[in-house]
């Protein structure tokens, strides 16, 4: 008999629990979020203390009155959405649309789903966190109050559509500020020097110092430098001065969080950020392994590097058995959280059993799921392990009053890279056996020209390290900040690196320029650090709303007053139309951007970007149209979707549908019925499309009619056919 009901967030999760809890429990899924402020209006009351108005979302209504029934008729009811700020307002919508009294609600959270934390976590309830529940209302009223009252300015300002957010629009002006500083660069030339020399075999010395003293990067200047240098070295003696030799450790990197996995799955597997959550979402909610559901890692919304004492405790006699007694640190290692309000009750993200070896299951994941659980276990398990060592020499070589410096390493000892290599591995340089004041030959000087570089534009690694750096935003946010940008058209990816769009340029600048008070870095990360004081109960949630809408209110005003109309020019790129040989540009549309010709409405060349943003080309196939016997051209529609298109077009406007093996989908002809049409008398014919069969009049286009032929079936099981006319 069914005693209790369990709610959690996701449906993926029901079964997995279901197992663990048994038959006295239910378990019912929220589908996210069931309550939220009304899209038609503001919906907060800013004269009554912001007092919120929430609504029943329109998906969620049959799924509130299932669980609303459901929890009449059950003496317990467990809220078990996410272990986060936005899940504990979930559980407290939860509470508030179903009617549940306090003394039938227990709030339960989990790191894992394993039947050990599930478990537990029963057995330990707890009570809502109302001050949770208010840090998350109050960034949601926040986003609110930007979103409503400036973006209708953007629209009458710049351009119908466009949409302002508190996290998404400073991610835009750290975009755009990158860009400009790349814009202002001058290169300045320096130079270096290499000694090419030889000891049984040749090496190479780097220009070091002159009569001890360091040359900095850009203490040669020009080639006259360089040279006057090398006429200095002419006849000089190369001799061994030092040689030193130690070793050095490097310590392993800490478990992953939200924003260290998203940016090494984003720099190893290729992976977006919102690609690597969906994933990761998949991995924690459970994957079925032979006969059983199992949660694979621990909850992937977390900026915090604490580790469960017993899975610490697991992993350790793990690496012990599996590679050996050397490989353990002498005692266990914690690492501590260095992003400001880290949320510190959560955990790492981390395999949830180091038992539970990649290789051993990746029948059962897909190649995206193994992929990004390989990296979690090896990375976490690598967090475990003793430090990776080296031998460093590094050899300094005298020349008259020039020094030449050379550094190699060997590793002596894997440790930590025995499960998880790093991305800068050591240069390990063959040097000879050399000794101390020995004498060298030289075999060439050989100067190098070299100019300092501007800044690297953001990739979304980067930006997503430099958003945390900042405190800007919060573990969930970095994904959907990103996603958001980009599908409005404020920034594109060229190569993988962020480039700000005239648009986005615009938006950005009116938004510095108008909104600089509460629109920058600064003030946005100070806003975190309320939201975190709220979460901690030392700040009150509506002081912090009043201090943040009162400059907001403000600059409004002004900015109805003073801004002009924002004219968008659309962006140029190095591209030549191949039709007409003018330049391309970057245009936007509700499907994303797309190169279109400046010569426009004269040629009417369009061509869609790929994900690295570069145009894809039209390609000539060996098929032929059917109707006008010129060749067909392969071309990328809506989504991304190839299809064969008439070289002729627009003058022939055939088109077809690609199979598998890259070759056209003939339509088949359509069938003669002998019916005449209703409204003009002719013929109607039978076509199949992908709705099924229906009739079609053979006089289109000047005759729409047309009727959907339907089957049904009978009592005796018999189908028959059904025409319904639809109305031209």
């Amino acid at each position: 008999m069914v005693k209790y009901l369990v709610i959690v967030e996701s449906p993926a999760k029901e079964k997995t629990i279901s197992k663990i809890l048994g038959k006295e429990f239910i378990i019912k899924s929220s589908f996210g979020h069931i309550r939220d402020l009304p899209k038609s209006k503001l919906g907060i009351d800013i004269e009554n203390n912001f007092k919120p108005t929430y609504i029943d979302m329109a998906k969620s209504k049959k799924i509130i009155s299932n669980l609303k029934k459901i929890s009449d008729n059950v003496g317990k009811v467990y809220l078990a959405t996410d272990f986060d700020r936005e899940g504990e307002a979930i559980a407290w919508h939860l509470k508030e649309a179903l009617k549940l009294p306090n003394s039938k609600i227990s709030r339960i959270t989990f790191h894992e789903i394993t039947p050990e934390a599930i478990l537990n976590s029963v057995k330990h309830p707890r009570n809502l966190d109302m001050w949770l529940v208010n840090s998350q209302q109050t960034r949601r009223l926040l986003d609110r109050l930007v979103g409503y009252k400036l973006s209708p300015l953007l629209w009458k300002k710049v351009k119908v559509g466009l949409s302002a957010g508190r996290v998404q629009s400073v991610a835009v002006m750290i975009i755009c500020d990158r860009e400009e500083e790349i814009k202002k660069f001058i290169p300045q030339e320096y130079w270096s020097i290499e000694a090419e020399l030889l000891k049984n075999f040749s090496f190479k010395a780097q220009l070091f110092a002159k009569n001890d003293v360091k040359f900095e990067k850009l203490s040669i200047k020009n080639e006259e430098q360089a040279n006057q240098i090398i006429k200095e070295l002419e006849g000089a003696k190369y001799v061994v001065q030092s040689i030193e030799t130690k070793q050095r450790k490097r310590l392993p990197y800490a478990p992953y969080t939200t924003s260290t996995i998203q940016q090494d799955a984003s720099r190893r597997l290729g992976f977006s950020a919102s690609k690597t959550m969906m994933i990761a979402q998949k991995l924690y909610e459970g994957i079925n392994i032979g006969n059983s559901q199992v949660g694979l890692i621990t909850y992937m919304r977390t900026d915090s590097l604490n580790i469960a004492k017993g899975a610490q405790e697991e992993t350790l006699k793990f690496i012990e058995s599996e590679y050996g007694n050397k490989f353990l640190p002498k005692s266990p290692r914690i690492y501590k959280t260095k992003s400001k309000g880290a949320q510190e009750a959560h955990e790492a993200i981390r395999a949830t059993s180091a038992k539970r070896k990649p290789s051993n299951i990746k029948q059962y994941l897909s190649n995206d799921e193994f992929k990004l659980y390989d990296l979690i276990w090896k990375r976490f398990l690598a967090s475990q392990m003793t430090d990776a060592i080296y031998n460093v020499v590094t050899v300094t070589i005298s020349a008259n009053k020039y020094s030449f410096r050379v550094s190699g390493s060997t590793l002596i000892f894997e440790g930590f890279l025995k499960v998880y290599t790093i991305d800068e591995e050591e240069k390990e340089i063959k040097l000879p056996l050399l000794k101390e004041q020995e004498l060298l030959t030289l075999l060439k000087i050989i100067p190098i020209q070299h100019f300092t570089e501007p800044p690297a534009r953001y990739n979304e690694a980067s930006l997503i390290k430099a958003l945390e750096e900042h405190g800007i935003g919060r573990p969930s946010t970095y994904a959907p900040t990103i996603k958001t940008i980009l599908d409005r058209l404020y920034v594109r990816l060229d190569k993988k690196k962020f480039i700000p769009t005239n648009l986005g340029i615009i938006v950005n600048d009116v938004l510095k320029n108008h909104f600089g008070n509460i629109i920058n870095i600064e003030y946005t990360a100070h806003v975190e650090e309320k939201l975190d004081k709220i979460a901690e109960d030392k700040a009150i949630w509506q002081d912090v709303l009043q201090n943040f809408y009162k400059p907001l209110e403000k600059d409004l005003k002004k900015a109805e007053k003073n801004l002009e109309r924002q004219k968008i020019k659309p962006q140029e790129t190095e591209f030549k139309c191949h039709n007409c040989g003018k330049t391309m540009v970057i245009r936007g549309s509700r499907t994303g951007q797309f190169l279109a010709c400046s010569g426009y409405p004269e040629c009417k060349t369009t061509l869609p970007l790929n994900k690295e943003g570069a145009p894809v080309q039209e390609q000539e196939t060996d098929m032929t149209c059917d109707k006008c016997g010129s060749p067909l051209i392969k071309k990328v529609g809506f989504k991304g979707k190839e299809y064969l298109a008439c070289k002729r077009s627009p003058e022939c406007k055939t088109t077809y549908n690609i199979d598998r093996n890259g070759q056209k989908v003939i339509k088949p002809e359509p069938e003669h019925t002998g019916i005449k049409c209703g409204k003009c008398g002719s013929e109607m014919l039978k076509r199949i499309g992908k709705r099924g069969p229906f009739l079609t009049c053979s006089a289109f286009p000047k005759c729409r009619n047309l009727q959907w032929i339907k089957t049904v079936k009978d009592k005796n099981s018999k189908t028959q056919k059904k025409v319904s006319e639809k109305k031209s």
